[in-house]
Parts: C-alpha cells; sequence; structure tokens
C-alpha cells in the first residue's frame, strides 16, 4: 500500500488540472503515510503556505497546534499526522478572504486518496467546506451548530472552526469552545500520539 500511497502522492503533486484558475500557479501542498493515525482536513492552502509548501505555516497553525496541543516536530511527522486539505493549491481571493478550494482535488483525488490511510482513528473537520463533504446531511445548519454538536460524530469524526485569526470574534463568542471541545480535542490526540509526543 505505500507504494500505492507513494505514487499517488506523487501525481497529485504534479497535478495541473485547474492550472488555469489558480492566480499564483499550482502548487499541491499536503502530507500523508498509510500510518497515520490523525488527520487534519483543512480548507486550502493561504498565500504564505504556497509560498513555503509547509501546511498550516502561518498563524492558523499555531493556533491549531495549541487546540491540538502538540509540537510542530509531531505535527509535521506524516507517519502519525497526515494534513490533507480539501484544496491543494491556494485558490485566490474571494471578498474579504480566500476563495473557496477548488472542486477538482475532492472530485479527483480525494476518493483515491483516503482509502490509502488505513490507520487514520480521528479526522479534524476544519472549516465548512471539509464538514460538508464528510458529514453531507448530517451537517447542520451552521458551523456553529455543526460544532456545538461534535459528540455526535465521534470517535472518528470532530468539527472544528477555522483557527484563523479572522475568526477571533466567533471564538469570543462561542466560548463553550475553548471549554469544553479543546480539551477533548487534547486528550484524544494525546492518546493517538502517545504520551510522549504531547506538549505539556
Amino acid at each position: 500500500m505505500s507504494d500505492a500511497l507513494d505514487d499517488l502522492l506523487a501525481a497529485i503533486r504534479a497535478c495541473r488540472l485547474c492550472e488555469a484558475s489558480l492566480p499564483l500557479g499550482p502548487r499541491p501542498v499536503l502530507r500523508a503515510s498509510a500510518g497515520a493515525r490523525l488527520l487534519i482536513v483543512g480548507q486550502a492552502p493561504g498565500t504564505r503556505v504556497h509560498a513555503s509548501g509547509v501546511p498550516w505555516d502561518d498563524a492558523s497553525g499555531r493556533r491549531l497546534r495549541d487546540w491540538l496541543g502538540i509540537e510542530p516536530d509531531d505535527f509535521y511527522d506524516a507517519s502519525r499526522v497526515a494534513i490533507v486539505p480539501m484544496g491543494f493549491c491556494y485558490p485566490g481571493r474571494a471578498g474579504s478572504g480566500d476563495a473557496p478550494p477548488r472542486p477538482e482535488c475532492r472530485a479527483t483525488w480525494h476518493p483515491r486518496l483516503l482509502p490509502l490511510l488505513p490507520n487514520v482513528r480521528l479526522t479534524l473537520l476544519i472549516g465548512q467546506y471539509a464538514q460538508a463533504y464528510f458529514l453531507g446531511g448530517g451537517r447542520k445548519a451552521t458551523l456553529t451548530d455543526t460544532v456545538r454538536a461534535w459528540r455526535e460524530f465521534a470517535p472518528a469524526l470532530l468539527p472544528l472552526p477555522h483557527p484563523s485569526p479572522r475568526n477571533v470574534g466567533w471564538f469570543k463568542a462561542n466560548p463553550w469552545f475553548e471549554r469544553e471541545v479543546v480539551p477533548e480535542l487534547r486528550a484524544r490526540v494525546r492518546t493517538l500520539m502517545g504520551d510522549d509526543h504531547a506538549a505539556p
């Protein structure tokens, strides 16, 4: 299976399907291995991640790692953590934020990639696009309602808001998230990663 996954990852990184629609050109950013037990599904790379090629290499990533309670070395250990966004390339701007992830990735690559991650025990669904794809009709009317209903999707799935600094208003308006969801998230990640790989 590792050979099949390696071949697929190489094909994804060489993908040019929607090149004409990408303002900065294609640069697929993801990490995965057959041994990963935690899968992080976000939206799509921003400009900083596009430039570095390192997923979650920004302020959102720092907040996400704080939620998880793990250090960067473990976060970027593909043997433990797979990082597979809904869109692999920076999609450009729309309104006050980034455009939605391109649909080609979930149509072309996700159905082939996800079955090659057989050891995943917990999938984090960060933001509305990941939640729509994985939860389908089980998703609630709003992202807030979906995240508040996190217990319904346990133990395999955990919906989360996006950790972007732009969402600071949401965090202030929903203190229950830090109080209830983050401790549960850290506990589950600690179990998956092993106590020796969790941040104090």
